[in-house]
């Protein structure tokens, strides 16, 4: 078919399934404004409103592949629904921390920079001895399970890389970590 501005979503849906691709490029033309409308709700977000139209129009062609007319809904409903969960996911996952281990990050400290850091003989001493402390707390302290997941995690391993590593599952390797911060929380340096 030639002229797709008359068909109802339901019938370009068949003729993308049928594997007409200029069916596939006319409800995305369609729905191009819906997935505008949607991203504009999201003005102050992090992530560049091109990158949101982007996640949006992924959100579309999954609506595409996924509807069925059998469940009651209208493809309009459930696009406008799959394009804002994809923004919603999007955004989720630019703002997700979790994975980053507290360690992997600096604090901003001006002094530091405006002045080189020297530690005196004393200090230097000190330092040493904590870290020879933690070394035993650790090694002493924790099984050798958990010596091998904080090693991981340390090094910036998320907990499903660390399950695979290790082949247990992610409850374990948080389970393993939450021990660990128990058990380091007493220490003194």
């Amino acid at each position: 078919m030639s002229d797709y501005n008359t068909l109802t979503d339901n019938e370009l849906l068949s003729e993308i399934r049928n594997g007409e691709q200029t069916a596939i490029t006319a409800l995305i033309e369609r729905y191009k404004s819906v997935v505008e409308i949607i991203v504009a709700k999201y003005r102050d977000a992090p992530l560049e409103r091109e990158d949101l139209v982007q996640e949006g129009m992924i959100g579309l062609l999954a609506a595409m592949n996924a509807y069925s007319s059998e469940k009651g809904a209208a493809f309009h409903t459930f696009a406008s629904r799959c394009i804002d969960n994809s923004v919603k996911t999007a955004l989720k996952k630019f703002s997700r921390m979790k994975d980053v281990p507290p360690s992997a990050t600096v604090a901003y400290e001006e002094e530091a920079l405006d002045s080189q850091l020297t530690l005196s003989a004393e200090d230097e001493f000190l330092a040493k001895e904590s870290v020879s402390a933690l070394t035993e707390i650790l090694y002493e302290g924790l099984s050798r399970f958990e010596n091998e997941v904080l090693r991981l995690f340390i090094v910036g391993h998320s907990y499903a890389e660390i399950a695979d590593k290790l082949g247990k599952n992610p409850k374990a390797i948080d389970n393993a970590i939450q021990r660990i911060r128990k058990k380091l929380n007493g220490v003194a340096f």
